[in-house]
């Protein structure tokens, strides 16, 4: 975009005016008007010849800050320094304690990764900013502790009414399999385990996780069980802000991410996108990439429900090992391409969680209450 404005190939006069320029043409998934209408506050600052960008942001999108950052040093030949401010609000009035803003990730069926990307996604949002907790509301197959690594702990109460949940690399974290094992999970009933789950989110001290200082959740995670059924709808119910649809490209995934997508609009639970998982195997040998399971599936139901495509994740053999040993994709190679990927997926759900349902978007004109 820069070489548009100076295709001449002198610098232009006025360094600060351009940068804010750019920032104000800039176009991504998570800008789509220009940073300048997303950012709350900025200064352009020079200071012994390094340019200081300021920036307040309503949602958590530091990497492609830092993209953008790197794009102007290039282009400019200057040193720029930036400060980033993340101050994110509620969308959503609720009466949970210690979290901003809930975000179920579900699925239509099961088998399609939904586990793996919920744990992705959460420490893909701390690495962009946010403060960050997960809830493993999979009451028949809870697997966020075997995948944070922290499987053998149990949470404690400081007042013998609300249970403190555990940190595992910084992101707090609930689960049924914390306090029950697998086997005996396994056997409730629906409202034995809708009950279970409304009390670890609304039981937990979300914002004092053992070990971290105590610090209000900007987004919490929660890893639905998969399926549209009853006891979906009723868990779905009791989550009060949005949703995302994890899917794979075969027709038959798609299908139930469908059914997905009419479950949550049911109980007026907005979705914020699709996640395409397995979308293509790429080769070890000469990167070609196969599409084994279909291709175009999701961009079409997305089209067609008008929700965004928030991202098409690989079958990668990487990221089931990481998850078995409990060592995240995201944690274990941090300048890695599927880091990269999970990054640029969380920060374009953040963004829509934004633009979709923040009084303060630019895209509402009018506030119509969902909790009615």
């Amino acid at each position: 975009m820069l070489k548009n404005l100076f295709s001449s190939g002198k610098k232009p006069e006025n360094l600060t005016q351009t940068i804010e320029t750019f920032l104000q043409e800039y176009r991504s998934q998570c800008f789509p008007d220009g940073v300048m209408q997303a950012l709350t506050k900025v200064n352009v600052l020079l200071k012994k010849k390094t340019y200081i960008l300021e920036l307040t942001l309503p949602f958590a999108c530091q990497g492609e800050l830092e993209d953008i950052a790197r794009e102007l040093v290039t282009e400019l030949d200057i040193d720029i320094e930036l400060s980033l401010t993340f101050a994110i609000n509620p969308v959503r009035s609720h009466a949970i304690k210690g979290i901003k803003n809930i975000v179920a990730i579900a699925s239509g069926k099961g088998g399609v990764g939904k586990s793996t990307t919920a744990v992705n996604i959460a420490y893909a949002l701390m690495a962009e900013g946010a403060k960050v907790g997960i809830l493993d509301a999979d009451i028949y197959g809870p697997s966020i502790p075997t995948m944070l690594g922290i499987e053998n702990q149990r949470p404690s109460s400081l007042d013998g009414k609300l249970m403190q949940p555990l940190s595992a690399n910084g992101l707090t974290a609930m689960s049924i399999g914390f306090l029950v094992s697998d086997s005996d999970a396994t056997v409730w009933r629906g409202p034995m385990a809708s009950s279970a789950f409304s009390q670890m989110l609304n039981e937990t001290a979300w914002d004092s996780a053992a070990g971290t200082a105590e610090q209000e959740l900007d987004y919490l995670i929660i890893d639905m069980p998969p399926g549209t059924g009853d006891i979906q709808l009723t868990l779905a119910q009791k989550v009060p802000v949005a949703a995302t649809i994890v899917t794979t490209p075969q027709d038959i995934a798609l299908k139930d991410a469908v059914k997905g997508i009419n479950m949550f609009d049911k109980v007026k639970v907005p979705v914020l996108g699709v996640i395409e998982n397995m979308s293509y195997h790429i080769c070890d040998n000469c990167g070609h990439h196969s599409h084994l399971f279909g291709q175009g599936g999701a961009q079409t139901i997305t089209e067609q429900y008008k929700v965004d495509l928030l991202g098409q994740l690989p079958l990668n053999i990487q990221i089931r090992e990481d998850s078995d040993a409990g060592n995240t994709t995201v944690l274990a190679n941090t300048a890695g391409e599927i880091t990269t990927m999970y990054r640029k997926i969380a920060r374009n759900m953040a963004a829509q969680l934004y633009y979709q349902l923040d009084a303060n978007s630019p895209y509402t004109v009018e506030i119509i209450s969902l909790d009615q």
